[in-house]
């Protein structure tokens, strides 16, 4: 299947003080794959992250955490796709999205950055074309607090959500990895629905 992510990219934040931040749960959904497939990572200075290697639905995919800190994954990224010889539309980039509703996660291909300065510098070094796996997270309320919001832990129920958002992902990434975006998407999107009202994994530890 031409459009089985070759590499899938958990964006976040690197040390013990950002584990349960918001803005990590790129990290913890590769986290989880990691675990599923009995795999490990290995940081790989060459390419600014951790790295491992895990079968989905029937195919291989490398999983990268960039250890860069957000705002320049996407060097890691480009670092990955050129060393293992990848092309950027078959990479799934997997990040928090302010404008969707904890509980709730979408597939995407291509489009902006949202505001989210991860997604920022991988298209930066990477260009749009890529795929996205959007979590999400919620919205403070006002900018001014964005900042802040994503840098700390949900509370108890939110987590609940976002945990229950990145299981129904998972499984529909079996999916995508089998049968398509199209297939993939509709089993993700009818799983967390939530999002059309508004326009265990989770940290280590």
């Amino acid at each position: 299947m031409s459009e089985s992510p070759q590499l899938i990219v958990g964006l976040g934040n690197p040390g013990q003080e950002h584990e349960r931040d918001r803005h990590n749960v790129g990290y913890w959904f590769a986290d989880s794959l990691a675990a599923d497939g009995g795999q490990s990572f290995r940081a790989d200075k060459k390419l600014q992250g951790e790295i491992c290697q895990v079968g989905l639905g029937g195919s291989n995919a490398r999983l990268l955490k960039p250890t860069t800190y957000m705002n320049h994954s996407g060097q890691s990224v480009r670092q990955a796709l050129d060393y293992f010889k990848l092309d950027a539309e078959r990479t799934l980039v997997v990040h928090d999205d302010l404008d969707l509703p904890a509980g709730v996660a979408r597939f995407k291909r291509g489009g902006g950055h949202g505001g989210n300065n991860g997604l920022r510098d991988v298209i930066n070094h990477c260009g749009r074309d890529f795929l996205r796996l959007r979590i999400g997270i919620g919205h403070p309320g006002s900018k001014g607090q964005v900042v802040g919001y994503v840098l700390r832990a949900p509370g108890r129920d939110e987590l609940v959500q976002i945990e229950d958002a990145l299981r129904e992902a998972r499984k529909a990434l079996d999916v995508l990895m089998r049968d398509g975006l199209e297939k993939a998407m509709t089993a993700l999107h009818s799983a967390t629905p939530r999002a059309d009202l508004t326009g265990s994994f989770g940290p280590a530890g």
